[in-house]
């Protein structure tokens, strides 16, 4: 109803056809939405109710996290850009052509300077590539150092950027830089999230189980009340019984006698 009520609305006077339908605002696509019923199951499950409870609790501290993690991000992209800028774009080239003289080109060093040098006749190191990952890979401006630095908290092909630096410049402050920030960004900061969603997850189980053992006493409750209301009820019914039987006999004496 909605999707043709706004159709109807939004097409105006006059509109011609389109594809053998009215022109307006088509919102069928708004019918994908409908693969979400699924998520009704969750109301009949109790252990998806605690898990996606856990998670709802959980956003106001995983924004806390992700402010942190963040917060290193940038400081680390900060150390980058001081010590790595424009590390990424000397490979070795072909001294006649310039042409890049390897087929997977990777950085390389001067000569006399620490890092990987040129080893084929004919070769040397230039500036001119563009650098790993199609020129993503680098740390020549606080966006792409930001992205780099982001890409080895999440321990995606860290150690390749790694080894891609310790060529450009040596070992020392790479591998510094790089084992620092995986401990510190990846198994420290990341593993925060973890910590936040177990503890929550925890809260909410805890939170389920006083739920289902309060149930579970207030029917116990209810069982013994309406037990010792059948009880009293019982009770009451055996000291009325008495009286009944002698208005009875006194009843059938009565009519012996007017007979």
């Amino acid at each position: 109803l909605f999707s043709a009520i706004l159709e109807q609305a939004t097409k105006g006077d006059g509109a011609t056809p389109i594809g053998g339908k009215a022109a307006g605002f088509d919102v069928k696509a708004l019918r994908a939405f409908r693969v979400l019923r699924p998520l009704r199951l969750v109301s009949g499950v109790p252990s998806l109710q605690v898990v996606l409870n856990s998670i709802i609790k959980a956003m106001v501290p995983l924004l806390h996290i992700a402010l942190l993690v963040l917060f290193v991000i940038i400081i680390y992209a900060i150390i980058g850009l001081e010590l790595f800028m424009g590390k990424m774009h000397k490979t070795c080239t072909h001294q006649n052509t310039g042409t890049i003289a390897e087929e997977k080109p990777a950085p390389c060093a001067p000569d006399g300077a620490y890092g990987r040098h040129c080893k084929y006749n004919g070769t040397e190191c230039r500036v001119g590539w563009e650098g790993p990952n199609d020129g993503i890979t680098n740390f020549d401006n606080f966006a792409f150092a930001m992205l780099t630095v982001f890409q080895c908290i999440t321990m995606e092909g860290w150690t390749d950027v790694l080894y891609w630096m310790q060529d450009a410049m040596g070992y020392e402050l790479p591998w510094v830089y790089f084992v620092s920030l995986v401990i510190f960004g990846s198994f420290f900061v990341l593993n925060l999230v973890l910590g936040v969603l177990s503890g929550e997850f925890s809260k909410e189980r805890e939170k389920a189980k006083a739920r289902g053992d309060f149930q579970k006493l207030r029917e116990k409750q209810q069982l013994e009340e309406d037990l010792k209301g059948y009880l009293d009820w019982i009770t009451q019914a055996e000291d009325i019984d008495p009286e009944n039987e002698e208005e009875g006999m006194d009843d059938d004496k009565t009519r012996t006698e007017t007979t």
